[in-house]
């Protein structure tokens, strides 16, 4: 009878030493995840929302660059494209919104 009682009492404290274990080895792996999120997925978001106000932003006469380095003026706006005039023989090149790189005019910020 007691070592039934043994044998039951050394399952029972190897099943909760087995579940500590199992967390001691996830641990490691959950603090990886976490530390990724806030290394690189949670600043990427926050530049890519910037650029999203940027974009959406925009005023007719800023002076802006494009994604392929292509510098003009605001023309016209559209829902989703830009008119920008370039160089001196002033070319108008209809462009994405998406391809917008930056702004370069300063605006004062409405508060």
């Amino acid at each position: 009878m007691t070592t039934a009682l043994l044998e039951t009492a050394s399952s029972t404290a190897t099943t909760e030493g087995g579940w500590l274990l199992m967390l001691v080895q996830i641990l490691p792996l959950v603090l990886i995840v976490v530390v990724m999120y806030f290394l690189l997925i949670r600043p990427q978001k926050k530049r890519e929302k910037e650029m999203q106000k940027m974009r959406n932003s925009l005023q007719v006469g800023d002076e802006v660059t494009t994604s392929g380095g292509i510098i003009g003026r605001v023309v016209s706006l559209r829902e989703d494209t830009v008119v920008i005039e370039t160089g001196s023989d002033r070319s108008k090149i209809r462009v994405k919104r998406w391809a917008i790189q930056s702004n370069e005019t300063l605006h004062d910020e409405e508060a």
